[in-house]
């Protein structure tokens, strides 16, 4: 009988285009299945060639379902801004307010409108011995937190968080400069995640 050849070890990529890769993807960081599913699939960087760059290892990503939270809570801040302008210019007769108004409401207009870009910018990568979070485009932030390191990992999300099933992990460090919280993820892979990753701290704080 001939032996199947081994099957080679997929090149870790910042990216993953389809299904299989993030099969493999997921076996190459040791990393739950359930963490890439219903997530973006392609994380968007800086043009620049001067950005904070992390090429090695597989970027996990946040849910689609986080842009229609951030979403419907920006446009209810809109809706609020426009009620009080309006009662206070139309009915107060305060025509002042059309000014402020107007700017929190372009201001608003401005972050909703780049906000798909923004949430497919944040990223996470489980290495072998810390995670590293990523987010930003203009301005770019890359946090690693050592697993040794990590003393609660804890998970929250609001009412409107709870009607998408979605939920926030954050993990508290003893510096507190190197708190991460990551946003937007499946509930279910929040659960998965903050399981993984208190399993591996223990292992990594008793030397196994």
């Amino acid at each position: 009988m001939t032996n199947n050849p081994a099957t080679p070890v997929p090149d870790s990529t910042p990216t993953r285009t389809d299904a299989v890769a993030d099969a493999d993807a997921v076996a190459s960081d040791g990393a739950p299945a359930s963490l890439d599913q219903g997530t973006y699939t392609r994380l968007v960087e800086p043009r620049s060639a001067n950005r904070l760059d992390l090429a090695q290892g597989v970027w996990h990503q946040i849910s689609r379902k986080y842009l229609w939270v951030q979403l419907i809570s920006s446009g209810t801040v809109l809706l609020l801004v426009a009620v009080v302008v309006a009662v206070l210019s139309l009915v107060l007769h305060q025509p002042w307010a059309l000014i402020p108004g107007g700017i929190v409401a372009v201001i608003l207009i401005w972050t909703m409108a780049i906000l798909p870009r923004q949430l497919r910018a944040i990223g996470y990568q489980l290495r072998d011995d810390d995670l590293v979070f990523r987010r930003g485009i203009l301005w770019q932030r890359m946090v690693a937190v050592p697993y040794g390191r990590m003393q609660l990992v804890d998970i929250t999300h609001g009412p409107l968080d709870r009607g998408f099933g979605i939920a926030q992990l954050k993990f508290v460090t003893a510096a507190a400069t190197t708190g991460v919280t990551i946003p937007g993820l499946e509930q279910t892979t929040a659960e998965t995640l903050r399981d993984h990753l208190v399993a591996v701290a223990e292992s990594r704080r008793t030397g196994l």
